[in-house]
């Protein structure tokens, strides 16, 4: 892949991660504060962030989104500056949260039945992101290492 393609993908890799990582800290201030106007309008909202899955050892699951979209972030903009390890570190956080995602749309669909919206934006940012890691494997670039 090119300097330039990399550059751009990153790019695009880290713009999807912030809008991932601002909607998992609406959310953790959201669980953190108590705050229920967040499921206004929302049909099945209530359920998903009410339910024992919302929660694990007594911490809100969007703390981990918070932590793995800033990770990606991170390792998205280090990858774009042509940082190898970066760009494998970025693969292994994005396959872990889409790992992470297909459970949660597992439970929302067939142990919930219902849906939260938030949790579905940050479904489909965690699939653009998996897709992006598909179309730039984490290999050895042709520019050179760092």
């Amino acid at each position: 892949m090119g300097s330039r393609a990399r550059i751009v993908l990153y790019t695009i890799a880290a713009i999807i991660s912030v809008a991932g990582l601002a909607d998992a800290t609406y959310l953790t201030v959201a669980a953190l504060t108590g705050e229920t106007d967040v499921c206004a309008g929302s049909t099945g909202c209530f359920e998903v962030l009410g339910s024992k899955y919302a929660r694990i050892a007594g911490i809100p699951v969007a703390v981990l989104g918070v932590w793995a979209y800033f990770a990606a972030f991170t390792f998205a903009i280090f990858a774009g500056f042509g940082y190898a390890r970066a760009r494998t570190f970025f693969a292994l956080t994005v396959w872990a949260m889409f790992a992470a995602t297909l459970w949660f749309l597992y439970v929302q669909a067939f142990v919930l039945h219902a849906f939260c919206r938030y949790c579905l934006f940050s479904a489909a940012f965690t699939f653009l992101l998996a897709g992006l890691v598909v179309a730039s494997p984490p290999g050895r670039a042709s520019e050179g290492q760092k």
